[in-house]
């Protein structure tokens, strides 16, 4: 059970840390070579990495084992650590944060002013 929890709890971490660090290294790559200055520093980004790093293993290290764990088969000793359905879920969800940071990047102060001036508008 335990051994079962600590895999599945290796997974969860190296999923959460491969979207994170793919999407920085985008976002870093592509606003630096679009905007001709990095989106994040080299020391902005090492923080990022320190705490996401922190609070990503201590949230999955901690989750206790379930009986549950013991219903399904276990893994096999070639099976890949990264699965498709994993690779799946990083690719989705660093899409997703992708959108979203360039969205804000590129069109966020547009986004900001039409709301400002909105307010103006209205007497606000």
């Amino acid at each position: 059970m335990w051994g079962r929890n600590v895999y599945d709890s290796i997974s969860k971490f190296l999923q959460f840390q491969l979207t994170v660090n793919i999407v920085a290294v985008i976002v870093a790559f592509t606003g630096a070579c679009i905007t001709q200055d990095s989106p994040l520093k080299a020391v902005q980004m090492l923080w990022v990495n320190l705490i996401m790093d922190t609070f990503a293993s201590l949230a999955l290290a901690t989750e206790p084992p379930t009986e549950a764990l013991l219903l399904r088969k276990p893994y096999g000793r070639n099976k890949p650590l990264i699965s498709r359905t994993m690779m799946k879920n990083i690719l989705g969800h660093a899409v997703y944060q992708l959108t979203l940071i360039f969205t804000l990047l590129f069109v966020g102060e547009k986004l900001g002013q039409t709301r400002c001036s909105a307010r103006q508008q209205l007497g606000r």
